[in-house]
């Protein structure tokens, strides 16, 4: 076979392998010719290179002005020479004188070679770009092969990442040589390649551990609504589940634990807490502050998102959580502003606020103890809107009458304008 077969058959088998077209690279080789002739005979000449595209040979002419008296021989020739290569050509025309390739190819062909291979090292590094890009959000496996800093340097195989101090759970220490596992957080273009940083403090693992362990969530019968983190301490999970028969949280769980486990496991024991996701918001926000039973959720403002939760005294620290991380956790999970009360301190909210309403009330002029509990128990705790009622609406309470009412009434109207 011919050097030019072969040629062309290197050049065939690089665009398959390395997806770079043949089109390029013979103009990479084009230029490599041109450079070549430069080096030999002086940069000022005006040279150019041609290689067939189907058969491979390659031809180089220089490029010189017909003139009548030459001042620069490299970028003129007589018109009496041009007319040996060009019967009709005349002055100030160009012509094209061609080149003996063989003097110069061997330095062309590794002027070009140079730039083939860095061409194939740049689509190369594109490629890989590319593919590292699609895997954003998803878990890879490495190999810890340095430490610089807080920083590890992880072996992905093709190519390396870097699990940032920031992206790390403050009590896992890995070691040289050690396997692990985190997911990809953002790919960018770096003179070395691709700059893959990885994250193992991202919620977005948690999700991805559940889908290789838990079949339904890979199928999409059960989806992951929203996941939270404390790393290294506790995640919150709410699932969904899309088909009535099957339990969101049990199947992510799994016979035993033996779904949840390995994923726990690759956490190093942080806790995983698995909400039933609800459209009413009173059930998520109870489920949210698991592992702590609650007693009762009352919205406190649809607009504002807030609402205030109540359980049994002895549950108080654990809906808490250590430096308030269950109820932060619970907040980040469902969106919403959450007060955590016990019994003992609504109770005491209450009384404070029955006594203050007592004392307001005592103010009023005539009225006996008694019927200032009424109104405080019946929730008639403002004078300026008692002084503006009806008799009729304060007759419907227990053991008052027209008289009292307009007792209670005129108090309220007197003490208005004091």
């Amino acid at each position: 076979m011919s050097e030019k077969g072969e040629l062309l058959m290197a050049l065939e088998q690089i665009e398959k392998d390395k997806k770079i077209k043949k089109e390029d690279i013979l103009v990479v080789i084009e230029n490599a010719l041109v450079s070549a002739y430069k080096k030999h005979v002086g940069k000022n000449v005006n040279v150019e290179a041609k290689v067939n595209p189907d058969t491979g040979e390659m031809t180089a002419s220089v490029v010189k002005v017909a003139v009548k008296d030459i001042a620069n021989p490299l970028l003129e020739v007589s018109l009496k020479d041009a007319r040996k290569i060009n019967k009709e050509i005349e002055v100030g025309e160009e012509v094209r004188i061609p080149l003996d390739t063989q003097d110069f190819s061997r330095i062309a062909a590794q002027t070009a070679k140079q730039v083939i291979v860095q061409k194939i090292r740049e689509s190369e590094r594109w490629s890989l770009f590319e593919e590292m890009k699609e895997k954003v959000g998803q878990i890879v496996s490495g190999v810890v092969y340095r430490i610089a800093g807080r920083n590890l340097i992880v072996d992905l195989g093709k190519t390396e990442a870097i699990l940032p101090g920031s992206e790390q759970v403050f009590k896992e220490k890995f070691n040289i040589g050690q396997h692990i596992k985190a997911v990809i957080i953002k790919v960018e273009k770096s003179s070395k390649g691709s700059g893959i940083v990885l994250s193992r403090a991202s919620s977005e693992l948690v999700k991805r551990l559940f889908e290789l362990e838990v079949p339904e969530i890979y199928e999409k019968v059960v989806e992951i609504v929203n996941a939270v983190r404390d790393p290294g301490m506790r995640t919150k999970v709410a699932v969904l589940s899309h088909n009535p028969k099957v339990d969101p949280v049990g199947a992510c769980v799994g016979i035993k634990g033996a779904r949840i486990k390995p994923i726990i496991d690759e956490l190093r024991g942080e806790r995983i807490d698995l909400v039933p996701y609800s459209v009413d918001p009173v059930k998520y926000i109870a489920g949210s502050l698991s592992p702590a039973k609650v007693i009762s959720v009352s919205i406190i403002s649809e607009n504002e998102k807030k609402a205030e939760v109540l359980v049994s005294d002895d549950m108080l620290s654990l809906a808490i959580g250590k430096n308030g991380h269950n109820v932060r956790l619970a907040a980040k999970l469902t969106g919403w502003h959450i007060d955590v009360k016990s019994e003992k301190q609504k109770k005491e909210e209450i009384d404070a606020k029955i006594e203050q309403h007592t004392e307001n009330l005592s103010e009023l002029e005539g009225l006996s103890e008694k019927t200032i509990e009424t109104l405080v128990n019946s929730g008639f705790t403002n004078i300026e809107k008692l002084s503006s009622l009806n008799t009729e609406d304060l007759t419907t309470l227990p053991g008052i009458g027209e008289k009292t009412a307009e007792k209670i009434i005129e108090a309220a109207k007197k003490s208005l304008a004091k």
